[in-house]
This record gives C-alpha cells, sequence and structure tokens, in this order.
C-alpha cells in the first residue's frame, strides 16, 4: 500500500472506498461489528482501523459528533502560534528587565551613587 507523508500506511484514496463499502454492505450484516470484520480484511486493515475511519466520516459528514478534521488542525496551528508568542512574550520580558536594570545602573553612575 502507499506510504502517507504523515507515516499512515494507506492511502487517502482507500480510506474513503473501505468506508462506502462498509455504508453499502452495512445491512447485510447482523451487526456493524461483524461488517467491520469481514470487509477490514479486503484492505488490509483491522476491524479496529476500519471502525476509526467510519467514525472518522460520520463525524466530517455531520452524522456523528466530534471534531472535524479541519477544526483539529485549525486548533493546532492556534497552538503553535500561542507557543510562539509565549515565547516572544518571554524574551521581551527579559529584554525589559535588562534595559530598565541598565538604566537604573546609568542613573546611578550619573548620581554618583555606585
Amino acid at each position: 500500500m502507499d506510504t502517507m507523508k504523515s507515516g499512515h500506511k494507506f492511502s487517502e484514496e482507500v480510506r474513503p472506498r473501505a468506508v462506502r463499502l462498509v455504508d453499502e454492505h452495512r445491512g447485510e450484516y447482523p451487526s456493524l461489528a461483524a461488517a467491520l470484520q469481514s470487509i477490514a480484511p479486503k484492505f488490509g486493515c483491522t476491524p479496529k482501523t476500519l471502525r476509526e475511519w467510519v467514525n472518522k466520516a460520520a463525524v466530517e459528514a455531520g452524522k456523528r459528533p466530534g471534531m472535524m478534521a479541519s477544526e483539529r488542525q485549525r486548533i493546532q496551528e492556534l497552538e503553535r502560534e500561542v507557543k510562539e508568542l509565549r515565547r516572544a512574550n518571554e524574551i521581551l520580558k527579559l529584554a525589559s528587565t535588562f534595559f530598565a536594570q541598565a538604566e537604573l545602573d546609568r542613573r546611578c553612575k550619573r548620581q554618583g551613587l555606585s
């Protein structure tokens, strides 16, 4: 199977096909678990993996509550941005302290207090 950049074993084309097959043939099985058990080997994955794909597809389609991939991506972007801003803020605090101390030292020297 195709190797994905993120390290996943299955390509983005395989997942929707597998989910579609589960949706199309779900009624032919006594339970979702039975359908997953039968269909998963056809795609070289485990029933657990196929269940995850089915659940994610249901969330993306709005059929099931949960966070969409676009929302997860936006949260990750915002978390990165917050981390960068915190780093920048820390640098600014250190610089401010440094310059404030330098100003105090300069004033003390001017007044002959050092």
